[in-house]
C-alpha cells in the first residue's frame, strides 16, 4: 500500500505503508542508533513523536519483548529506509510489521531517510503527517500540521499508582516522568529497594517514606509544561536527600531552581553522542533522546555549575548542585539501547546515598 510523509514545510516523501494504515500527525524526529529500535519504540520519551531511523536497514533481528522499555510502544509513527521482513535472531519473537499492526502504529518505509534527516537538520524539527490517502490535499494537511502540539505528555505516560521493586539495600524513590525500565533495573541490580511513584505524587509523600535517595526519570515533551511537577521537585531540592536526575528530570530540577531551558533545533537522539565530564576531562559515548537543553547562562549563582558538556555542540549535559547531594545528567546512563560508558554514574549515586546515611 502506498503511503506519504508530508512535512509542514511542504516536503513530501512517498513510500510504502508498514503497520497501521491510520493517519498520524506528529512531531518528526530522527534517531541515529544502529540498533535498539524496539527500545526506541517503547521509550515513553517519544510520546507525541514519530521517529525516523537514520540507519538504512531496520528490523533484521526482529522483536524480542524482553527488551521493551515499557509495557507498550509510545511512538506515534515509525519511518525507515528499508524494513527487514525476514528477521534472523535466536531471540526473535515477532516482526516489526506485526508489532506495529498489533499496536496500531502507522509507519512508512522506502523513503529517502538521508534527505529527510537533512531537511530536519537544516530547518529544525517539524510536524508531519503519515497517511495512506492517495488523494490528500496539501492545504488540509498543512492546516492540521500547523495546529498540532504535543501538549502535556508526562501525565499520559507516567504510572498511575506506585509500586515497589523489593531489595535489601538503599531505599530509592523513583519519580516516574516517563521512566525507561532500565533505570529501575540499574538501581535494583545494585541491591536497591526501588519505589516507583507517579509524576503527580506530592513531595510530602515521597519525603515521608524516608528514602535514602531520589531518582528523577526521563520523560517526554517541553519541560516548562510540567508546572506542578516543578513545584514538587523544588520541595525535594530543599531537603538533604541525595538526588540523581536523568534527561527530563535534569531539566525540571534546573527549572525548579530558577534556571531556564530552550528548544534545540533538532535535538540529540541516538547512541553515539560524546559527552565530556568537566571535572575529570573524561569523554563518554552516550545514549541520548531529548529536544530541549538547560541554558547555563540562566543558572543562579551559588546554586549549580555545569558538570558535563556535549563535545559536538557545547550544549549542557549535566549539572552539579552547590552544597547539595544532587547531580543531574541530560544523557541516559541506563543506556537501553547502549552504550554503557556512563553506567558507573549509578555507582556514584550509590556512594552518595551511603555517605549520606553514615553522616
Amino acid at each position: 500500500m502506498k503511503a506519504f510523509l508530508i512535512l509542514e514545510d511542504g516536503h513530501v516523501f512517498p513510500g510504502r505503508s508498514i503497520g497501521s494504515g491510520r493517519e498520524a500527525v506528529s512531531e518528526i524526529v530522527f534517531n541515529t542508533s544502529m540498533t535498539g529500535y524496539l527500545e526506541v519504540l517503547s521509550d515513553p520519551s517519544y510520546a507525541g513523536q514519530a521517529v525516523v531511523m537514520t540507519y538504512p536497514l531496520i528490523g533484521n533481528y526482529g522483536i524480542c519483548y524482553e527488551d521493551m522499555e515499557s509495557d507498550r510502544p509510545w511512538v506515534d509513527g515509525f519511518i525507515v529506509r528499508e524494513l527487514s521482513r525476514l528477521p534472523s535472531n535466536f531471540r526473535c519473537e515477532d516482526t516489526i510489521q506485526n508489532f506495529l499492526m498489533k499496536h496500531d502504529i502507522p509507519g512508512i518505509c522506502g523513503i529517502d531517510t538521508r534527505a529527510l534527516t537533512r531537511a530536519l537538520r537544516e530547518s529544525g524539527t517539524m510536524n508531519g503527517m503519515i497517511t495512506t490517502d492517495e488523494h490528500w490535499q496539501m492545504d488540509e494537511v498543512l492546516g492540521k500540521l500547523k495546529t498540532y502540539s504535543t501538549g502535556d505528555e508526562v501525565s499520559r505516560v507516567t504510572c498511575q499508582e506506585k509500586y515497589v521493586l523489593p531489595g535489601s539495600g538503599a531505599k530509592v524513590a523513583l519519580l516516574d516522568l516517563g521512566a525507561k525500565r532500565n533505570i529501575a533495573r540499574s538501581l535494583h541490580k545494585r541491591g536497591c529497594q526501588v519505589t516507583v511513584y507517579p509524576s503527580f505524587t506530592s513531595a510530602e509523600e515521597i519525603i515521608a517514606s524516608h528514602p535514602d535517595g531520589i531518582m528523577l526519570s526521563n520523560g517526554p515533551g517541553d519541560p516548562r509544561a510540567c508546572g506542578e511537577v516543578i513545584k514538587e521537585i523544588r520541595r525535594l531540592y530543599e531537603t538533604n536527600i541525595p538526588i540523581f536526575a536523568i534527561c527530563l528530570g535534569h531539566q525540571l530540577m534546573a527549572l525548579a531552581t530558577g534556571a531556564d531551558t530552550y528548544r534545540l533545533k533538532y535535538g540529540h537522539r541516538g547512541g553515539n553522542h560524546p559527552v565530556r565530564d568537566l571535572e575529570t576531562g573524561r569523554v563518554y559515548i552516550t545514549s541520548q533522546n531529548h529536544g530541549y537543553a538547560v541554558d547555563t547562562k540562566s543558572l543562579k549563582p551559588g546554586v549549580a555549575v555545569p558538570a558535563f558538556e556535549n563535545v559536538n555542540d557545547g550544549t549542557n549535559e549535566g549539572l552539579s548542585y552547590t552544597g547539595k547531594n544532587i547531580f543531574t545528567v541530560q544523557f541516559h546512563p541506563e543506556a537501553c539501547p547502549g552504550p554503557g560508558d556512563s553506567g558507573p554514574l549509578f555507582d556514584r549515586f550509590m556512594k552518595m546515598m551511603e555517605v549520606s546515611r553514615n553522616a
